[in-house]
């Protein structure tokens, strides 16, 4: 009799490359779901040897923009709905009428440009507890759409440019020509009864 016949082996370095292979494909076609979130970039930390001031902030100079648990929107004291928002933002940030009831414009000078009226309003934001993140996001997105709108504006104005085609150095005259002043204070829950 001759030499029991021997079964041939599977070469395992050939299924570990398949198996990379296929873990590879499935990261490649597969969907990760993006996560909301709101970009925002938080204050330089004063240095500690700075005084703080109590800075008073004229009423008139002040937006107050609220969210309820409803979810329903009042800007100014006035409900409204979401696709409101950003119109009456920019009217109150320009006020284009010099109405009393609007915020002052100060002359500044912004290095680089030069004299400017720039608006002293500030948008102060404050939700509810109760309030839906969804809203809460589409608010924010409206505030933001308000303040870049009112850039492109006076950017095409002084520049012929939209903001984003400006250079780094034109940018920064725009953001200090149009600042960003929201202002969100802590949520609310207006829901607990007080005793």
């Amino acid at each position: 009799m001759g030499a029991p016949k021997k079964t041939p082996e599977v070469s395992g370095g050939s299924m570990a490359d398949i198996s990379f292979l296929m873990l590879i494909f499935f990261l490649m076609v597969s969907t990760m779901d993006k996560e909301e979130g709101i970009s925002r970039r938080l204050p330089v930390m004063p240095p500690p040897d700075m005084k703080v001031e109590d800075q008073k902030v004229n009423r008139r100079n002040i937006i107050q923009v609220k969210v309820n648990a409803q979810d329903r929107l009042y800007a100014g004291n006035e409900i409204m709905d979401i696709t409101q928002l950003k119109d009456k933002i920019k009217e109150f940030m320009t006020n284009p009428q010099n109405d009393p009831n609007l915020p002052d414009k100060e002359m500044t000078f912004i290095e680089g440009y030069g004299d400017c009226l720039v608006s002293k309003g500030v948008i102060s934001l404050q939700n509810d507890r109760g309030t839906s993140y969804s809203k809460y996001i589409e608010v924010q997105n409206e505030l933001i759409r308000a303040i870049n709108e009112l850039r492109d504006e006076w950017s095409m104005a002084n520049y012929g440019k939209k903001y984003t085609r400006l250079n780094e150095e034109q940018q920064a005259i725009v953001r200090k020509a149009v600042p960003q002043s929201i202002s969100e204070a802590e949520p609310k829950d207006v829901t607990k009864r007080r005793r």
